[in-house]
């Protein structure tokens, strides 16, 4: 779960909460406690705030984040092998 919600952030500059639950197809609890845990871990970073009177949540991949998605990636790809 949380690799898809990394990769999720990963081609973007930030994204809202919803869009995130919405892709990576959880409940806005079950993203909530895999982002607080990401969170912890350095790799995601969580801004609030409001769009008119609605609050919302925005997520965004830290810099150690994308670093250890990178890593990750690579490390699948090595034991895939090349895509053909």
């Amino acid at each position: 779960m949380r690799l898809s919600i990394v990769a999720a952030l990963a081609g973007v500059e930030k994204a809202e909460f919803g869009y995130v639950r919405d892709l990576v197809e959880i409940t806005d609890s079950a993203l909530s406690k895999q982002v607080t845990r990401l969170e912890e871990a350095g790799w995601v970073a969580v801004e609030k705030g409001h769009v008119g009177r609605r609050p919302r949540t925005w997520l965004r991949l830290t810099g150690d984040g994308a670093a250890a998605y990178r890593r990750h990636i690579a490390a699948l790809t090595a034991i895939a092998g090349p895509l053909h």
